[in-house]
């Protein structure tokens, strides 16, 4: 006989799916991906929101997978599994070329600048961003942000809940004989990571904001290094997905 909605077994099975969903919102690839769109924002608020966005389509593509796994009671392949993994490994790479493209495209001059220390001669690059000379550009692009902030996070938060839902759906498959269960699993897990990624995006657009206005160097600096952080994973990424895995 199933369980009911109401017995404790079922409610710390729910409350287990919780706790998991906030614990997968913290996964390296998940933080990476966020980290390089969050970015390209310079406010708390809307990195926040970007986290938000980035569950909600991972959320939905785990529960259309999951409603297919319950109703058919059949698991993905392991070879699809891996390829939706491999194609994380590209997107994020993507992101991060995307991201570095992004960053010198809005500069409006780079150039090498020699300096000389204690008779050491040095190099350094240096950035002249157009947006800083010019308020009206500064606005245009401010504008643009906010129109096509959700696009980019949910499709990459789909894009993740479709790479994981192979062993998450075999999970449910395989311990939860109910497909309304099931399902209601799915969705706790789904509420789980998306609170757990509004938090963490929250935090890590912390910095960006606070070096937005006064620090622009630094500002750049930091979105260099997550471009930089992507591209670097995004590689790994691949080789272990791709390679070590046995995929090719």
């Amino acid at each position: 006989m199933e369980a009911s909605f109401t017995s404790a077994g079922v409610f710390a099975l729910l409350s287990l799916g919780l706790v998991f969903g906030l614990k997968h919102a913290t996964e390296v690839d998940h933080i990476v991906a966020v980290s390089t769109i969050v970015s390209e924002h310079r406010n708390v608020f809307r990195s926040a929101l970007v986290g938000g966005l980035w569950g909600v389509g991972h959320t939905a593509s785990l529960m259309v997978v999951g409603l297919l796994v319950l109703v058919f009671r059949t698991a993905i392949p392991a070879l699809i599994a891996e390829w939706l993994e491999f194609a994380v490994a590209l997107m994020i790479m993507g992101l991060g070329v995307l991201a570095l493209t992004r960053l010198l495209r809005h500069s409006s001059h780079v150039h090498l600048h020699k300096h000389n220390h204690d008779g050491q001669s040095h190099l350094h690059i240096h950035f002249h961003e157009a947006a800083t000379r010019h308020g009206h550009e500064q606005s245009s692009a401010h504008t643009h942000a906010v129109s096509s902030i959700g696009f980019k996070p949910v499709l990459v938060g789909t894009m993740h809940g479709l790479a994981g839902s192979g062993p998450l759906t075999l999970l449910v498959l395989t311990q939860i004989k109910s497909a309304y269960l099931g399902l209601f699993y799915l969705a706790v897990f789904g509420v789980g990571s998306i609170v757990g990624m509004l938090l963490m995006s929250g935090l890590i657009g912390l910095p960006f904001a606070l070096t937005s206005r006064t620090l622009s160097g630094l500002h750049r600096r930091l979105q260099t290094a997550a471009a930089g952080l992507s591209i670097a994973f995004g590689l790994w990424y691949a080789y272990q997905t791709g390679f070590a895995s046995g995929l090719f």
